[in-house]
């Protein structure tokens, strides 16, 4: 059982979740590392940026060093 999930691990990586985030319009929360929480949808992202659309309909471009966590709602 163990090297079951240790072998889904080693298959996980940043680039498919965000796009799995991305792909199925998910609703997020973002904490950043300052402890600010940010919720939305990420709408796309890059090397080294997410975009984000907010309930408002806002969009916020942050930087993935400022990132902490990421969570599906």
């Amino acid at each position: 059982m163990l090297d079951n999930i240790s072998e889904n691990l080693t298959n996980f990586d940043e680039e498919s979740f965000i796009n799995d985030l991305v792909n199925n319009r998910k609703l997020v929360t973002v904490f950043l590392i300052s402890g600010i929480k940010l919720e939305g949808i990420i709408t796309s992202f890059d090397l080294s940026t997410v975009t984000l659309r907010g309930s408002n309909n806002n969009t916020q471009l942050v930087y993935k060093h400022a990132i902490s966590t990421i969570l599906p709602v």
